[in-house]
C-alpha cells in the first residue's frame, strides 16, 4: 500500500474527472501536486496508471482494475462521512437505554416524546427490564445508560445522578376496609396476605430489607412480574399490594384503594441516571442526558 493514502484521493478524482486539471480544481491544489502525487503512488505501486490523452489522461489497464476499488472504497469513506455529519446533527442514530416499567412510566415517557418531537430521525430502542439486569446491560454496553430506581449495587462505581423522588407504600381493598384509618405496626403485615414483586427487582430487595431491620420478615402471598399486575391483584382484593405510590394513584384518588398507615415512615428513594462514565455515550445518547440535565436543574 502506498506510504500515504492521500495519493489514493487524488487519484480517485484524477480518475474519475479523466483530467488533471479538474482533479487540482476539485482538491483545491495546483496541478502540479496532482502530477506529483500520482507520480508518487505509481513508484510506490511499481505500476503505471495513466497515460495522456487528447483531452486529459486515461487509465491503463492497471490503472482500471486499481480504480474499481479505489472507487468502492473511497466513495463508502464519503458516504460514512455523510453519514456521521447527519449523526452529529441528530438527522438519524440510535439512542438505547435500558429502564424498568416504573422509570419508564413515570419518568422517562414524556422526555422520550419531547425527544422523538425535536429528533425524529433518532432510532430510540428502549430495555425493559429491572434494575440488575439493566445495569448488567449498561457494564456490557449495550445501552447508552440506564434510568433505575435506588437501591443501586455497586454505586460507587456508577455515575448516578437522581431524578425524581419515589414512595413506596402498602395499598389495599374494600376487603380489609378494618384497616383503613388505623396507625399499623409493620408487624402486622406478618398476618395478610402480601402481593408483592418478583425477588430479582431494587424495589422488592429495598422492601424486604427496611422491613427485616424492623424484624419483619414477610412471605408475600403473589409474586408478579410488574407493578401494575399487583394493582389490579390488590383490586381484587387478593391482598395488600407493595408498590410506588404512582402506580396507585389513580385508585387511592378515587377510592377503590387506601393506603395502609404505619407508626414509622418508609424511606423515600430515587429514580437515577445511571452511566459508567468510563466509554463515551453517542451524539443522541449526550443530547438526551442534556434534556435531562436541563429538567432537572444542572
Amino acid at each position: 500500500m502506498a506510504e500515504n493514502l492521500e495519493y489514493y484521493k487524488v487519484f480517485y478524482y484524477a480518475a474519475k474527472h479523466g483530467s488533471l486539471t479538474a482533479a487540482a480544481s476539485e482538491l483545491s491544489i495546483s496541478q502540479p501536486a496532482v502530477s506529483q502525487a500520482l507520480k508518487q503512488l505509481e513508484t510506490s505501486l511499481s505500476a503505471k496508471l495513466f497515460v495522456r490523452a487528447s483531452r486529459g489522461i486515461r487509465l491503463t489497464p492497471e490503472g482500471k482494475v486499481l480504480y474499481e476499488y479505489v472507487k468502492k472504497g473511497y466513495e463508502q469513506m464519503l458516504l460514512g462521512e455523510r453519514k456521521l455529519a447527519s449523526m452529529l446533527q441528530l438527522e438519524c442514530g440510535e439512542l438505547k437505554i435500558g429502564a424498568s416499567d416504573m422509570t419508564l412510566k413515570y419518568y422517562l415517557l414524556p422526555l422520550l416524546q419531547r425527544y422523538h418531537e425535536q429528533f425524529p430521525g433518532i432510532k430510540v430502542t428502549v430495555t425493559n427490564a429491572p434494575t440488575p439486569e439493566t445495569l448488567y446491560l449498561l457494564g456490557q454496553g449495550n445501552i447508552d445508560f440506564g434510568v433505575v430506581s435506588t437501591p443501586v449495587a455497586g454505586e460507587k462505581e456508577l455515575h448516578m445522578k437522581a431524578v425524581k423522588e419515589i414512595e413506596d407504600v402498602f395499598v389495599a381493598g374494600r376487603k380489609f376496609i378494618q384497616y383503613k384509618n388505623r396507625m399499623l405496626d409493620f408487624g402486622e403485615l406478618e398476618g395478610l396476605p402480601i402481593i408483592s414483586l418478583e425477588g430479582n427487582t431494587s424495589t422488592r430487595r429495598f422492601m424486604d430489607d427496611f422491613l427485616m431491620r424492623n424484624g419483619v420478615e414477610l412471605h408475600p402471598e403473589f409474586e408478579l412480574a410488574t407493578s401494575d399486575m399487583i394493582v389490579q391483584f390488590a383490586l381484587k382484593n387478593l391482598g395488600v399490594g407493595s408498590v410506588v405510590r404512582e402506580f396507585a394513584a389513580e385508585y387511592l384518588e378515587d377510592g377503590r384503594l387506601f393506603e395502609l398507615r404505619f407508626n414509622k415512615m418508609i424511606p423515600k428513594r430515587q429514580i437515577c441516571v445511571v452511566t459508567t462514565g468510563e466509554e463515551p455515550v453517542s451524539r443522541a445518547a449526550q443530547e438526551f442526558l442534556k434534556m435531562i440535565h436541563f429538567e432537572t436543574g444542572g
